[in-house]
Formats: structure tokens, C-alpha cells, sequence
């Protein structure tokens, strides 16, 4: 060989090196891992890398990337064809490309404009607010003189409480809890996320004993139409124009208030839970796999927190099973620890604070449930089974598996938010979607395989084309 054709070869091998060294830093989610997450284990798989020719996507090209040199003929480069190479273009070149429309928009710059859009104003926030701490107030006042609930707490969660609201503060969600004291709680169905109550030593005089059956069994049923009535009565005490109560839906344990505030509607989901304190229940004692991510103290901590249960079913209301009927059980709820997970979400203490170095765990999440938002009012019909708490089910398992605070930098959001992305279409083409606490729970399986593909190829179209969906713009509630 030539000196000149081995000077060419080495160039080529040093030219192959580098991009591979680029490539390599620049993937926030290690190498495009994703996690294999089953109903049956208590922590995601983390799946063998293959070749990049066959499975990675390409990734979004920057503009100077994107336009490329005319390939040479064969009378150019000594008799060889060459394909297109990635050299660097002249300013005349990009100017062009710029004119014709063939350079598309910076992804990046499109997911910052959207985040952008999706904040909530201060003013609106501080008002809705208002309203809500004025209902519950007034709801929790009327509760307390009643003979059931006399002894009632709050306990505000949801994605409002969580700072992961988005577009418009109209969604509140509060818990009105009941602690129950010496209760056999036993699992209802196989899934681990539903169970009876069962008093274990109950006295003769009891505020809940007009809810029990004859075996001392909690009757979910009986005391949400209860509480329910008791919020009614309380509504007459309001002196709010507008306020109603929306009629109940199916499975539902949510007791829904709505009020028109000018053009926008704020809702308020009141819901009844059971706060049960001791140990967790065995199916919830191998989940919330924090260990490598927030570490074992905390994860110990938050066990010895209660759990709640609230009167929700899944399925015939009147399936039974030892005596017990499905729509007198309870199913089982970790909101209160979700909610001091996100609160407290970097592998390091100082993650997102006021002087500390800024993660995009919450901004992917609020990326990806307006991405499912959007979705879902241009496919009513289609898309109907899927809700927020899925895409923030993703999210914890992603962070269990990409635990460290380098792997969510905000300088690579759309790295990471595409790395989420994968996550999420990669449960929904498997229809397996874990709780997050109680792992053999799959979250997706009242979901049809058809509506997960569906929404699988509607996500790739978006991830595909820059997201056009967001460049319509936000409309605020």
C-alpha cells in the first residue's frame, strides 16, 4: 500500500475513534439502557446493550450535522466512490439550507419553549389555591361535628402538591383520613393492590361500626356513600356560586367538586382513606427498589411511615371471594411517600436546591404527561385507559435504574427525556408496567395490547419528527 493510502486509512480509523468517543459522552442514559420491569420482580432488569446498527435510533442532529456535501464522483478521491461526508459546511451553505426549510428546529429548544408554556403564573396559582383551602376548610369543619368522621384529617397530594402541575392550577387532589387501629388487612385477588379490613378487636361502641358486616368486615361501599352525603351536606354551608358535586363516577373513590371560576373549571377530588399504621403488607415489602438512588436510610424511613387505603375496585363490584365482595374492598395507596420522593428526588442532598446543581427529572415528567395529554384529546376514544400516574410510575423506575443525579443533568433534557420516552413505549409494547411499590401489581393490565401499541406508534411519530405536537403551543385551562 502507498504511504498516501495508509495515511488515509489511518485518518479514517482516527476519524471512527473520535465520533465513537463523542457518541459515548454525549448519551445521558448510559449507553440507551432500558429496564425490563415484570410484575413478578422487585427491581428493573437492566437489558444487555446491542449493536448500535440495529436498535439505536439516530439521534437529533444538530443543523451543521444535518447538511451535508454533495458525493463525489468516481473521477474524485482516486477512482473511488465516497458517500456523503458530514464535513463541516460553508456559511453560504447553511444560509441556504436555512432559506429552504431543510434545517427543522433545535428539539431542545422546542421541549424549553414548551416547559416554558407549561409553568403556572403566580397569580393564578395563589388564587385556585384560595379556593381550595376555602372548600376543605369548610368540608373538614362540618366533617369533624359529624358522628362518623369526627376525627378526620387531611392529607393533600397529587401532582399540584408536587410542584408537577402543568398549564393550569384546576386540579387539586386532598385525602380526608380515617386512622384505623388493630385491623386484619388481608389481600383481595392476587395482584397485591387491593385488600379486606377486618376489626380485630372491635368495642361494642364503635363510629364505624354502622359500616361493618357481621364478621367485623369494613364495608368500602357503605362508608364512601356516607362520607359522600356528609360532603353534600357540607356544600350547603358554602356560600360559593357555581359549586356542585359532579355525580359518582364508576370505581371511582374520588368524591369530585367543581367550581367555575370565570372561563376555567377547577375541580377538587375530596378523597375518603383508611391511614393503617404497622408493617406494610408483604406485597409492598420488595418494592420502592430506592437503594442505589436515595439510598438505604431513606428507604427505611419512608417504611416505617402508615399507608392508606381507599374504598376503590377493580372490575364486577360483585365478585366475591371468602365471603368478601369486590366493591367492599380497599386499594392500597403510597401517595404520601410519592410525594416525598419528588420533593426529595437527587442521589445527592444538594440536587435542585437553591445553590446546588439543577437535575430534569420533574421537567421530563411534565414533558411526557403533556405529551400524553395531547394525545389524549386528539384520540378520546383510542387513549381513554391511560392517565398521568403511568407516566410518573415511569419515571420513579427510570430513576431507580439511571440513580444518579450526572445521568438527569438539565443541560441534556432532550437526551433525557428522550431516554424516558424509550422507557415508556418500551412498557407499553410489553404491556407491563410495575407499581412502583407493589411490583407484582401490573398496572397495565386492565389496558388492551392494542391500545399500547397505539400509543406506542403515536409516541414515536412525535419522538420522530420534533415533536410537532408541542409546537401548536400550550392552551391554558
Amino acid at each position: 500500500m502507498s504511504s498516501k493510502g495508509k495515511a488515509s486509512s489511518n485518518n479514517k480509523a482516527s476519524t471512527r475513534t473520535s465520533v465513537e468517543k463523542q457518541t459515548e459522552q454525549v448519551s445521558p442514559c448510559t449507553g440507551g439502557r432500558t429496564h425490563d420491569s415484570t410484575p413478578t420482580r422487585t427491581q428493573c432488569r437492566t437489558q444487555r446493550p446491542v449493536p448500535t446498527q440495529t436498535t439505536r435510533r439516530p439521534r437529533a442532529k444538530s443543523p451543521v450535522q444535518d447538511t451535508t456535501l454533495p458525493a463525489q464522483s468516481a473521477h474524485q478521491g482516486g477512482g473511488t466512490r465516497r458517500k456523503s461526508l458530514n464535513r463541516r459546511p460553508s456559511p453560504s451553505q447553511i444560509r441556504n439550507s436555512v432559506r429552504s426549510g431543510s434545517i427543522e428546529e433545535d428539539p431542545s429548544k422546542v421541549l424549553l419553549k414548551t416547559l416554558d408554556q407549561l409553568k403556572i403564573r403566580r397569580h393564578a396559582r395563589s388564587k385556585a389555591a384560595g379556593i381550595k383551602n376555602e372548600v376543605v376548610a369548610k368540608i373538614k369543619s362540618h366533617l369533624e361535628r359529624s358522628r362518623n368522621f369526627n376525627d378526620i384529617k387531611t392529607l393533600p397530594t397529587g401532582s399540584y402538591f408536587e410542584n408537577l402541575k402543568i398549564s393550569s392550577p384546576d386540579e387539586f387532589d386532598v385525602m380526608f383520613t380515617v386512622r384505623v387501629d388493630r385491623v386484619d388487612v388481608q389481600p383481595f385477588g392476587s395482584d397485591g393492590a387491593y385488600y379486606s379490613v377486618r376489626f380485630k378487636r372491635l368495642p361494642k361502641k364503635h363510629v364505624l361500626d354502622q359500616f361493618l358486616q357481621d364478621d367485623d368486615i369494613l364495608c368500602a361501599s357503605k362508608m364512601l356513600a356516607e362520607f359522600r352525603r356528609e360532603v353534600k351536606e357540607a356544600l350547603k354551608t358554602l356560600p360559593m356560586e357555581g359549586l356542585k358535586m359532579e355525580p359518582k363516577k364508576p370505581r371511582s373513590p374520588a368524591v369530585t367538586l367543581v367550581l367555575k371560576d370565570g372561563e376555567r373549571e377547577i375541580s377538587i377530588d375530596i378523597v375518603l382513606g383508611l391511614e393503617v399504621c404497622g408493617s406494610w403488607p408483604l406485597c409492598a415489602q420488595e418494592g420502592m427498589g430506592i437503594e442505589n438512588w436515595l439510598g438505604t436510610k431513606v428507604k427505611r424511613e419512608y417504611k416505617f411511615k402508615p399507608y392508606y387505603l381507599v374504598p376503590k375496585h377493580e372490575g364486577s363490584a360483585n365478585k366475591e371471594e371468602d365471603g368478601v365482595r369486590a366493591k367492599d374492598v380497599w386499594r392500597i395507596s403510597f401517595s404520601h411517600v410519592e410525594k416525598e420522593i419528588m420533593k426529595n428526588h437527587g442521589s445527592e442532598k444538594t440536587c435542585c436546591e437553591e445553590k446546588g446543581p439543577k437535575c430534569c427529572r420533574k421537567q421530563c415528567l411534565k414533558l411526557l404527561k403533556h405529551l400524553l395529554t395531547e394525545l389524549k384529546v386528539r384520540h378520546p376514544s383510542e387513549l381513554s385507559k391511560f392517565c398521568s400516574y403511568f407516566a410518573k410510575t415511569t419515571l420513579l423506575h427510570a430513576c431507580m435504574v439511571r440513580c444518579k443525579d450526572s445521568e438527569w443533568m438539565l443541560a441534556n433534557l432532550h437526551q433525557c427525556f428522550d431516554c424516558l420516552l424509550e422507557d415508556f413505549v418500551g412498557h407499553l409494547r410489553r404491556k407491563e408496567l410495575p407499581n412502583f411499590f407493589v411490583p407484582q401489581h401490573n398496572l397495565l393490565g386492565s389496558v388492551s395490547a392494542e391500545s399500547c401499541k397505539t400509543l406506542a406508534k403515536y409516541i414515536e411519530t412525535e419522538r420522530n419528527n420534533g415533536f410537532p405536537i408541542f409546537k401548536n403551543g400550550v392552551v391554558k385551562g
